[in-house]
C-alpha cells in the first residue's frame, strides 16, 4: 500500500470508473481526496463515503471542467478546506458524446486540462505531482493508426493535451513539480469502450483476442496510484498499462 499520509489529492472525473477507483485507493493510502464530478452527485457521494470509510477526508467538488468559473470555484473549495494540493490526477476526458459541439473534445481534453493546472498550481507545493491519464491510441496518435477509428477526435485532442502539458515541464521543474503520464489500452468496463461498442459490439473481445489481455478498471487505477507514489519516476515518464501493439 502506497503511503499518502498528509497528502491532498484532486481526482477529476471521480464519480465513477477509473476516477472513483483512484480516489478510493488514494484514500486507502492515507490521502485526503477532493472528488470532482460534473453532474452525478449521488455517485460522487458514494465515492466520498468510501473515502471517509478509509479514515481520510473527502471533499465533493462539482465542476464541469469546460466551465472556467466552475473549475475556479472547485479549486477555491480545495484551498479553503485543505490549503494545499499535492496530487493533481487529470483523469476526466471525453469527446464521443453525441450531444456536444464539434470542438468539445479539444475543449475538454486540451483547454480544460491546462486550465485545471493553471488554477491548481498555486496550491501545489514543491514535491507535488501532476498525473495525466490518457490512452495508447492518444499517446501514439500520429505514429499509429487510431483503433478503433471512431475514437479519432478523442485521440487527437488528448494527444494535444499531453503535448501541451509536456511543453510545460521546465516550468513545473522550476517549481519542484513532476508530470507523469499514465497511458492505457482499452479498459474493460469504462464508459469510452461502452460508447464505442454501440458501433462495434465485439470491440473488447476483439482486442482480447489480439493481445490476450485487456486491463480492468482496477488494473488501470492501481497503475495511476502507483505512478502518483513512485518517487523513482523521472518527470515526463510514461507508464503503459496493457498492450501497446495493434
Amino acid at each position: 500500500m502506497s503511503n499518502f499520509q498528509g497528502k491532498v489529492a484532486l481526482v477529476t472525473g471521480a464519480s465513477r470508473g477509473i476516477g472513483a477507483s483512484v480516489a478510493v485507493m488514494l484514500a486507502e493510502g492515507g490521502a485526503n481526496v477532493a472528488i470532482n464530478y460534473r453532474s452525478k452527485r449521488q455517485r460522487a457521494e458514494k465515492v466520498a463515503s468510501a473515502v471517509s470509510a478509509s479514515g481520510s477526508q473527502a471533499l465533493l467538488v462539482q465542476a464541469d471542467l469546460t466551465s472556467g468559473s466552475q473549475l475556479k470555484q472547485a479549486i477555491e473549495q480545495i484551498k479553503e478546506k485543505f490549503d494545499r494540493l499535492d496530487l493533481l490526477i487529470l483523469n476526466a476526458s471525453g469527446g464521443l458524446e453525441k450531444d456536444k459541439s464539434a470542438d468539445y473534445a479539444m475543449e475538454l481534453n486540451l483547454t480544460s486540462q491546462l486550465r485545471a493546472v493553471d488554477l491548481a498550481l498555486p496550491l501545489i507545493p514543491s514535491s507535488g505531482r501532476i498525473v495525466f491519464v490518457t490512452s495508447h491510441a492518444a499517446h501514439f496518435y500520429g505514429q499509429k493508426p487510431v483503433f478503433p477509428p471512431m475514437y479519432e477526435p478523442v485521440a487527437r485532442s488528448k494527444k494535444a493535451g499531453e503535448e501541451a502539458l509536456r511543453s510545460r515541464i521546465p516550468e513545473f521543474t522550476n517549481r519542484g513539480i513532476q508530470l507523469i503520464v499514465v497511458s492505457g489500452d482499452l479498459i474493460e468496463g469504462t464508459i469510452t469502450p461502452k460508447l464505442m461498442q454501440r458501433q462495434m459490439p465485439d470491440l473488447i473481445e476483439l482486442r482480447r483476442q489480439q493481445v490476450g489481455f485487456v486491463p480492468t478498471v482496477e488494473d488501470f487505477a492501481r497503475a495511476i496510484v502507483n505512478a502518483a507514489a513512485d518517487t523513482k519516476l523521472k518527470t515526463g515518464a510514461t507508464i503503459f498499462v496493457g498492450s501497446t501493439h495493434w
